[in-house]
């Protein structure tokens, strides 16, 4: 059933209200990478922040989205890593898009172990989440101009040819991510390290 609005409301309200209703709450599962690339990712992610004035939030590649069932993600978690070693992905290029959690991003190439973590996480969920893996690493979520954007696609190198990354990490968060408030009330309930044993 859909929403039934007064015959005199706003536009502007109707609109609010179908965007609020239509977001919800999941689980996002991430890669956390490995150091010396969290501290320098972690730093240049600080300093955009800073400059953009816009949320800081940790280094990550989002592998999948799926429900809001707080009561499977530790058995998820545990099934994921127990059967994947650290991945390395390749760097591809820092590139810029107008959606908000990809203002700016390092885009990673997808590889045969990343699909097959995506695939053992979606399975161990249960969840029909149509989400698609495209492996990239944010670098600052603002909505600024295309010109800045570009700007700031070219001034920036990819710090390391490949990354490492060794842990998971399961996030609630709402989706979708659309401001600050959003990303500051990101809340981590789960993290394994990539080949542990689920302990």
């Amino acid at each position: 059933m859909g929403l039934v609005f007064a015959d005199d409301t706003p536009a502007a309200t109707k609109e609010i209200v179908s965007c609020l209703v239509s977001r919800r709450i999941v689980i996002a599962y991430w890669l956390i990478p490995t150091e010396p690339a969290r501290s320098s990712f972690r730093s240049l992610i600080n300093k955009l922040a800073l400059r953009y004035n816009a949320p800081a939030f940790e280094p990550h590649v989002t592998v999948h989205v799926g429900a809001n069932c707080r009561d499977v993600v530790d058995g998820v978690l545990s099934a994921a890593a127990r059967h994947c070693e650290p991945i390395v992905l390749q760097a591809l290029e820092v590139s810029s898009s107008t959606e908000f959690i990809k203002t700016l991003f390092v885009q990673f190439a997808v590889t045969k172990k990343l699909q097959r973590l995506n695939q053992s996480i979606r399975n161990a969920t249960q969840n029909s989440s149509n989400y698609q893996l495209n492996p990239h690493l944010s670098l600052l979520y603002k909505t600024i101009s295309t010109q800045d954007r570009h700007l700031l696609t070219h001034s920036i190198d990819v710090p390391f040819p490949e990354v490492a990354f060794d842990s998971l990490k399961a996030v609630r968060c709402v989706s979708p991510t659309e401001s600050r408030a959003d990303v500051e009330a990101w809340h981590v309930v789960a993290a394994k390290p990539l080949g542990s044993m689920g302990v």
